[in-house]
């Protein structure tokens, strides 16, 4: 459906005013954190679209230190566990406690209930674990003896992975991985980047814990949530989209029969909301109030990566699934 100039411009200006705490967040959380914007970005997006995030890099890569300080920024409680292989569901979830001296039960919440949880290396925990937690991630509610508590709100799971050490790890099946709306591969930073990670944190210590104020809250962020329920997104971009999910399943309809060996399984209709929310909160980002191809092509990556299985055929030839999904980028006709 066609939009008119007007409602454009009303729209353009609502997001225009709503948005223009962006460069004042990124400046606070800029404070402790040196680069990683992607990373940055990523995880408020998946918090604006009610979206789950698993972080992918090698260690010492201020993962844990992003996410404390984007909660502290957001005025929101944040809980850091650590996974480990005898960790079990009642250490994320709560338990109930006898009490001998009255004779009752009482439930005790586990670390679960907070605002933004980092569960870190996921996949150092046994299946049951992940499973309790990833329950928890889709139905934002938890069961403990007789009684359902439901979650915080915002609720936001941010899960690491250590892509480096596989021994003694679980792996995340396909279907729970699926769960997640980013799968974001965190790099290294520049050598200019790391100097001045070197110059901030080397010569003193203590700067990891500068103070930084916050920006919005969590009131703010349902906000948003409704602003962005308003953004534009015409009919011509929906399509888009889907054609883009559609294109991993069934590559040969877009031109890529040479593709179709490489995939084993395509992406779930799962990734065309998480592709539609995203590209809303891209936009939103960039404080325009409709989506535009760019939009998607620049969140498609993190959005497909963990949804697309290659085939044994791909993983003999070298191909991976970032090249896949720029194939399909590049073929997919943009409106």
């Amino acid at each position: 459906m066609s939009v008119g100039a007007y409602d454009i411009r009303v729209i353009n200006d609502l997001v225009e005013r709503e948005s223009a705490f962006v460069e004042r967040l990124m400046t606070e959380v800029h404070k402790v954190i040196v680069g990683q914007d992607d990373m940055i970005e990523r995880v408020f997006m998946g918090l604006l679209c009610h979206g789950h995030v698993l972080l992918e890099g090698a260690p010492g890569l201020a993962k844990t230190l992003t996410v404390s300080t984007l909660a502290r920024c957001l005025h929101m409680e944040f809980k850091r566990v650590q996974f480990t292989p005898d960790l079990l569901p009642s250490d994320i979830l709560g338990t109930v406690i006898y009490n001998h001296q009255t004779g009752s039960f009482t439930n005790r919440k586990g670390p679960v209930f907070t605002n933004l949880l980092l569960a870190d290396e996921i996949n150092r925990a046994p299946a049951k674990v992940q499973s309790a937690l990833l329950e928890a991630m889709a139905e934002r509610q938890v069961t403990i003896g007789d009684t359902s508590y439901p979650l915080p709100r915002p609720f936001l799971v941010l899960a690491t992975q250590n892509p480096i050490e596989q021994e003694g790890t679980y792996t995340l099946p396909e279907a729970q991985l699926d769960r997640f709306m980013f799968k974001i591969k965190v790099g290294y930073p520049t050598a200019e980047q790391e100097l001045q990670i070197m110059q901030r944190i080397g010569a003193a210590p203590t700067a990891g814990k500068v103070e930084v104020q916050p920006v919005i809250g969590p009131d703010d962020i349902a906000k948003v949530q409704q602003t962005m329920d308003r953004m534009i997104v015409e009919q011509p971009v929906q399509k888009y989209i889907v054609d883009v999910v559609t294109a991993t399943r069934t590559p040969g309809a877009v031109g890529l029969e040479k593709l179709a060996p490489f995939i084993d399984f395509g992406a779930s209709p799962r990734a065309t909301i998480a592709l539609f929310q995203a590209a809303r909160a891209h936009a939103f980002m960039r404080h325009r109030g409709y989506v535009s191809p760019e939009d998607i092509k620049a969140v498609a990556p993190d959005i497909l990566r963990h949804r697309i299985i290659l085939s044994y055929e791909a993983e003999a030839e070298g191909k991976t699934v970032e090249e896949v999904v720029r194939a399909i980028l590049e073929h997919v006709q943009v409106p």
